[in-house]
């Protein structure tokens, strides 16, 4: 079958697009997949959970249909309904990875389990597979830390939840970071008994505290149990419950629940690609590679989950597009800017977040601005009843836009004018200048970025000139 220019191993969101964009060029490229195409986003990841994340709201909004003027109305629903809608959405999404869609593209698939011979040699099935540049998008997996006991206990995790028929009662999530958050509040909301432990000193770790510890406020309201500096000692089982010890303000307390989500830890899919034998570095976190997305061999590349470092769809995205260009091209040398990353946690209300936090500015930057501005305040936040939210800027002195948060309905879309500003080094004084439609929520963008010259027009030396200057005609 001759040599090819560009073979990908992992039929992921960075895989199909390196795989298609490569195709597109005119490039010869053979596509490796263990499984089915369309990997974690598809199956377990982004289109299962925000399908959940949707039902789940929708069942919120009606509950709430008093706050609209509307009479109280009796919310009805079966589980095993909602996880069927969820299927067929999957179905939906996935008829855009079908196999016979990237035949037509010229591009050879490959379905089964491999590795490495030498650097320009990948074997599947007995078959050996030639080619110029590979590219490894083989994703990550969700592993059980070594907690005692834990072996022991049939748990749940990202994948096996959604397999799920029967709403659990009760719902005990160890980890509060998206992916546990999100199945909280999902479950919440669905009907379970919801309890988190964190052993963090707040929910979403990575995140600005000052906001996640407003939406952790707002779900505790909503009657989720969340417990933050719980270091587990054990877990055990008794029965059909689960259990974990742990220590909490130094004293031991027991948390039980009929099902156990583990929300923590990931590791990269790298078993039995043979990366070792040919020179690929790696660490417990995922392939070392340098910021062209090379890794230790030169003809390699590697992006993704695989990576261990921005386990977001949209970054896999971005990375096979830079991918593309290195691996075809000779003279092409991209480089992935990391300083501009944008993420979303899908709760309700969302939390959305790109670049520094205030801690992480003041240690870098040392004397900055920071803004904030409360969907409360905010005209079409009041009229659809969704203030609970809070947008904070982090700026330099300059108005250079250092980090941007939004907590709030459509964060998520929100955040994405900021995300470009951060891009296209834009100052947030060029989006106060900039005109938004009224009455929408867009224009609460504008509205936190208002405050930069709120701050300059009514504090300092302005206003006492402004005044002086206004007695003459």
């Amino acid at each position: 079958m001759g040599k090819f220019d560009l073979t990908i191993i992992g039929g992921g969101v960075g895989g199909l697009v390196a795989a298609s964009g490569a195709s597109q060029f005119g490039a010869k490229v053979a596509l490796i997949e263990k499984e089915s195409l369309g990997g974690d986003c598809l199956h377990y990841g982004c289109v299962p959970t925000k399908t959940l994340v949707h039902s789940a709201r929708l069942i919120s909004l009606m509950q709430r249909s008093s706050e609209f003027g509307l009479n109280p109305v009796k919310v009805d629903f079966e589980f095993r309904k909602i996880m069927e809608h969820m299927r067929e959405v999957q179905r939906k999404v996935g008829e855009h990875d079908d196999p016979k869609r990237f035949e037509k593209m010229g591009i050879k698939l490959f379905f089964g389990k491999g590795g490495f011979k030498d650097t320009h040699t990948f074997e599947v099935n007995g078959t050996d597979i030639k080619s110029r540049k590979f590219l490894i998008a083989t994703g990550s997996r969700p592993v059980k830390l070594p907690i005692p006991g834990l072996d022991k206990v049939d748990t749940l995790d990202n994948i096996k939840i959604l397999a799920l028929n029967r709403l659990p009662e009760s719902l005990l999530v160890m980890g509060a970071g998206p992916i546990g958050m999100e199945f909280a509040q999902v479950f919440k909301r669905f009907g379970s008994k919801v309890t988190v432990i964190e052993k963090a000193g707040q929910i979403l770790p990575r995140e600005e505290k000052e906001i996640s510890d407003r939406l952790e406020g707002i779900l505790k309201r909503e009657g989720m149990e969340i417990i933050t500096c719980v270091e587990t000692k054990r877990v055990e089982q008794s029965g059909n419950k689960k259990i974990v010890v742990a220590g909490c303000s130094g004293k031991e307390k027991r948390f039980e629940a009929d099902e156990l989500l583990i929300a923590i830890g990931r590791a990269p899919n790298i078993e039995g690609l043979n990366l070792d034998k040919i020179g690929i570095q790696t660490t417990s976190k995922g392939i070392v590679v340098d910021d062209t997305l090379k890794t230790t061999v030169s003809n390699i590349w590697a992006c993704g989950d695989v990576t261990g470092m921005f386990p977001f769809t949209h970054m896999a995205e971005y990375e096979a597009g830079i991918v593309i260009g290195n691996a075809l091209f000779p003279f092409v040398n991209r480089k992935m800017d990391k300083t501009v990353v944008p993420w979303t946690t899908f709760t309700d209300p969302e939390l959305a977040r790109v670049g520094l936090t205030e801690d992480e500015a003041r240690k870098e930057y040392g004397d900055i601005k920071v803004y904030r501005y409360p969907f409360s305040e905010h005209d079409r936040a009041i009229i659809d009843g969704e203030t609970e939210g809070l947008i904070k800027l982090i700026c330099d002195k300059k108005g250079k836009i250092l980090g941007a948060h939004i907590l709030g309905v459509g964060a998520g879309d929100l955040i994405n004018e900021y995300i470009f500003a951060m891009k296209n080094n834009l100052p947030v004084q060029k989006i106060s200048q900039t005109v938004h439609i009224y009455p929408t929520m867009g224009q609460v963008v504008k509205r936190g970025a208002d405050q930069y010259y709120k701050e300059k027009l009514f504090s300092g030396w302005f206003p006492k000139v402004a005044r002086f200057l206004m007695k003459f005609k």
